[in-house]
């Protein structure tokens, strides 16, 4: 009678054990199942689908401190272009410098209204010239807000008769904006000067 109850208090102390086990096999399965789908779902937050001429493309979203200066770059460049890119088109000259205008503030407004009042933009219409700007290099410094940046850039003057390059630099300030469809980086140039605007060469067409 002894053995047959030490026998039934083994057989429930082996059995509370493996109860035991089995409650901790299916408590860390359970918390690895759930850590896994939190990570697999803050994944598929990131990605953004977006598209483009009937196709669907994949892209990841990240957070912008990562890509800060790459967007501060893209902003600065951008706007350049679209000032200082024209053709004998008021309608071009005039959609381009709106871009632009978007992406600056005042300074950049004065030096348009200076060279409007100025007939530059005349000029161009009534001369048949193009003119088209390659962003060469930018210094960015993110160590002080708003951001410093100076801008090297190569600009080609296209007339009927020649074609002039010339060098331009140009250096401003960028401070943070709220992001829209005319502003998509977020970010705003802030006391822009040119530094240098000089020939480097003129051919003949």
């Amino acid at each position: 009678m002894f053995n047959k109850v030490k026998n039934l208090d083994t057989a429930f102390q082996q059995l509370r054990q493996y109860c035991i086990i089995w409650m901790l096999v299916c408590s860390g399965l359970s918390l690895y199942t759930l850590s896994k789908t939190f990570s697999l779902l803050q994944a598929s937050e990131r990605r953004v689908y977006i598209l483009s001429s009937g196709k669907v493309l994949e892209a990841l979203a990240g957070d912008r401190k990562e890509n800060l200066p790459v967007e501060a770059r893209d902003h600065i460049r951008t706007f350049h272009q679209y000032f200082f890119t024209l053709d004998p088109d008021e309608k071009v000259i005039n959609t381009n410098i709106g871009r632009a205008l978007y992406l600056a503030d005042g300074s950049a407004k004065r030096l348009y209204d200076n060279l409007k009042e100025n007939g530059y933009f005349s000029g161009v219409i009534s001369g048949n010239i193009s003119q088209q700007l390659e962003v060469d290099s930018i210094i960015l410094v993110m160590e002080h807000y708003p951001y410093y940046f100076k801008c090297w850039s190569t600009q080609k003057i296209i007339r009927p008769t020649s074609v002039a390059t010339r060098s331009l630099v140009t250096e401003g300030w960028l401070r943070n904006t709220g992001r829209s469809d005319n502003n998509p980086h977020g970010f705003l140039i802030e006391r822009w000067v040119t530094l240098e605007n000089k020939d480097l060469k003129v051919e003949a067409r």
